[in-house]
């Protein structure tokens, strides 16, 4: 019998399947886990709901006791939020304070930290940590003489202090988390533009900054709500001319009659701008935030 004869009454075997990867199985642990950091997450979330659910209440259904889970929503409190008197004055001193502050903060913090991380000398380490150690003073033993100086050189109640606050309260973190973000570039790139015959500014300008974008993007979202939530600060320094929107959320506040609600409406309207700004630059966020996590 001739080869091709035996090779037709073989059995043909059939095609092999392809190997498709298995999804492990979560164990007991990772789903409890999972479990555990829903319900944390709900926790931290559930006053901030109730703030929500309580700005579209009435006064007294804010106020009673047990809680009012079903009632007719009302937009009463932000029509009466955003149709009080002053309530613009506070929100551009805040935009104006938080603006102006991040901007100096990032037009400082980039030069610090690059000559802190690329170009570092030898008291490195100690110009780093006097810049962090400015943050383990409490606010309320400074706030005396900053009161006194301001005061004798005609400055309370005015925008531009809280401005140069602002920027020295948030200066010491700009530069820690952006010479974070310099570390990660890798030195070829910085000497391939040295070769190239790249000054410094031409430098910065084309190679460093597009690479470390997304964590400029995050620190200047930190300064942004550290700044715009600041409030010892405003409390004590301004009057009126100056005062920021925590301490219009604070005039809320009275001792006659109710306010829940008119508050909780008032901490939305004050909310929103952050959020908003988080939600734009979330995609920079998150890749500044990560940056240098995985090697």
């Amino acid at each position: 019998m001739s080869t091709a004869a035996l090779d037709a009454r073989r059995p043909v075997a059939a095609p092999a399947r392809p190997l498709t990867p298995r999804r492990p199985r979560g164990t007991a642990t990772g789903r409890f886990l999972t479990v555990l950091a829903w319900a944390a997450g709900l926790l931290f979330f559930a006053p901030v709901a109730w703030m929500v659910l309580t700005s579209f209440k009435q006064e007294s259904q804010a106020a009673s006791n047990p809680p009012t889970f079903f009632f007719t929503p009302t937009l009463e409190q932000y029509a009466s939020i955003i149709g009080s008197s002053g309530a613009g004055s506070y929100l551009l001193n805040s935009v104006l304070a938080t603006g102006i502050s991040t901007l100096l903060v990032l037009v400082l913090a980039v030069p610090a930290a690059y000559a802190v991380s690329i170009r570092p000398i030898k008291r490195t380490q100690d110009v780093l940590f006097f810049f962090i150690s400015t943050k383990m003073l409490p606010v309320v033993a400074v706030i005396m003489p900053i009161y006194v100086i301001a005061g004798q050189i005609r400055m309370l109640d005015n925008i531009l202090t809280l401005i140069v606050l602002y920027t020295a309260m948030n200066l010491p973190i700009a530069v820690w988390m952006m010479r974070s973000f310099f570390l990660e570039v890798p030195g070829e790139v910085l000497e391939a533009a040295s070769i190239d015959g790249a000054s410094l500014l031409r430098t910065m300008r084309t190679v460093l900054l597009p690479m470390v974008a997304p964590g400029i993007a995050a620190t200047a979202l930190i300064c942004v709500i550290f700044a715009w939530n600041e409030f010892f600060f405003a409390l004590n320094l301004t009057a009126a001319n100056a005062a920021t929107v925590p301490i219009f959320l604070m005039s809320t506040m009275t001792s006659e009659g109710l306010f829940l609600a008119r508050l909780s409406a008032a901490s939305v309207l004050a909310s929103l701008p952050v959020v908003l700004a988080g939600w734009i630059a979330q995609k920079q966020l998150v890749r500044g935030l990560s940056m240098g996590a995985v090697k």
